[in-house]
């Protein structure tokens, strides 16, 4: 299961400047590294951690309705990092099902996919609407185990956050991290990683020894 955004795209600091507009369009002066070290949660979750609980819930649909029309204006700018499309097409071709662990809006994930290019080494992929709760919650984790139609004894869920980690401990799932995301290899770690790569290039370079090398049945 891969994390998508940090991950697979880069495109945190696009989403850190998406929520930063939306929050100053409403009055909220938060600090852009506090943001980008909440990137990765569901966008809701986001609100929450960072305005907290006594703030205005009436803004939050409105704060995400900004957040989501910010960033599709840099769709255009947004790349894969290197080397991620092959890792998806060397997974399949070492019999893993992959599934894109997204908690994105579907209208996100499409243009994600498409910027991924490797479409047909994706078994399948979740959005924001397949999960009542975003990570650090596990249940968009559960959703791709569910399409995907595998258990957590038999997953790895490669991500760049905390979030993605602490979502796949809740499901006993082992967790790769990847420190292009913009958090570092030790906050990983603590977080429960059991590998760290520098990037999706490295994870592709390092496959056989690595978790997914080993859960791979064809290697």
């Amino acid at each position: 299961m891969f994390d998508v955004d940090g991950t697979l795209v880069d495109s945190n600091f696009h989403h850190t400047m998406a929520w930063w507009q939306a929050f100053r369009r409403f009055g909220h002066d938060v600090p852009m590294a506090e943001i980008n070290r909440a990137i990765g949660m569901g966008g809701s979750k986001l609100i929450e951690h960072l305005l907290g609980e006594e703030r205005n819930r009436e803004e939050d649909a409105e704060l995400e309705a900004t957040h989501g029309a910010v960033f599709a204006t840099y769709w255009p700018g947004l790349r894969p990092f290197e080397k991620a499309a092959d890792l998806l097409e060397l997974c399949a071709a070492k019999g893993l099902v992959t599934v894109l662990a997204s908690s994105a809006s579907r209208q996100d994930l499409g243009v994600l996919r498409g910027i991924i290019d490797a479409e047909d080494a994706i078994t399948a992929a979740t959005c924001s609407a397949d999960a009542q709760n975003t990570k650090p919650s596990p249940d968009i984790l559960q959703a791709a185990l569910t399409q995907g139609d595998f258990t957590a004894e038999n997953a790895v869920c490669v991500g760049d956050s905390v979030w993605d980690v602490l979502a796949a401990s809740k499901l006993a799932i082992p967790s790769i991290g990847i420190a292009s995301g913009g958090t570092s290899e030790a906050e990983l770690r603590e977080a429960g990683a059991l590998e760290v790569y520098k990037n999706i290039q490295e994870l592709f370079e390092a496959f056989e020894g690595s978790l997914l090398g080993t859960l791979s049945p064809n290697t």
